[in-house]
């Protein structure tokens, strides 16, 4: 009996080879080129701060915990009073009863912001948590702001939770460490962010 010969137009017809693309891929590990630095501000920037911390890093996440430690009774103040009823608790509350007085929430993160930076005077703080505050702060109530509440006040009271968060973790962890662990409880990874040491 005859074999019955089925045409598949999938398999390869013989004597034809597919070529591989001559095309490679970049090694992962192939150095960056420096002319891209030269070119992207943004990436040498990062470069740099990432050569900074290397060197850094360790020297100023122990200052940080030092710094903290001797301000530690008036960060606890300064939480006390942000936590007190006409801190942040009537705050919150204004903000729900649009009432102008939501505004004054603006003086405490000031005053909390200022008294983080003071922990590192010669760092800058995290780009994400500026941008936060400086939308957050600065504003004069307008009669018209009723008329559109969230837009004109909803900055306020994220960048006071922003803030109240970094002081809240700031006074913990101040007390609880000793030093500067490698292994990281997440509020104090958070705090490290907010100086950009992690």
């Amino acid at each position: 009996m005859g074999v019955t010969r089925v045409f598949n137009p999938i398999m390869k017809s013989k004597g034809k080879r597919h070529r591989k693309s001559k095309v490679k891929a970049a090694p992962s590990n192939a150095p960056t080129d420096p002319s891209r630095v030269q070119r992207d501000p943004e990436l040498a920037e990062a470069m740099r701060q990432a050569r900074w911390l290397h060197e850094h890093g360790d020297e100023y996440r122990q200052m940080l915990l030092r710094n903290i430690k001797e301000r530690l009774p008036q960060l606890n103040e300064l939480l006390v009073g942000a936590e007190d009823h006409w801190g942040m608790e009537d705050g919150i509350y204004r903000f729900y009863h649009q009432s102008f007085k939501v505004y004054r929430l603006q003086a405490l993160t000031e005053q909390i912001c200022k008294s983080l930076q003071e922990l590192l005077p010669d760092r800058p703080l995290n780009k994400w948590f500026s941008e936060i505050v400086a939308q957050g702060t600065g504003h004069q109530f307008e009669m018209e702001h009723n008329e559109n509440w969230l837009r004109h006040t909803r900055s306020i009271v994220e960048a006071s939770f922003h803030a109240h968060y970094f002081l809240k973790m700031v006074c913990k962890y101040g007390k609880e460490l000793e030093t500067s662990p490698n292994s990281l409880p997440s509020g104090w990874a958070a705090v490290l962010y907010l100086f950009d040491l992690r």
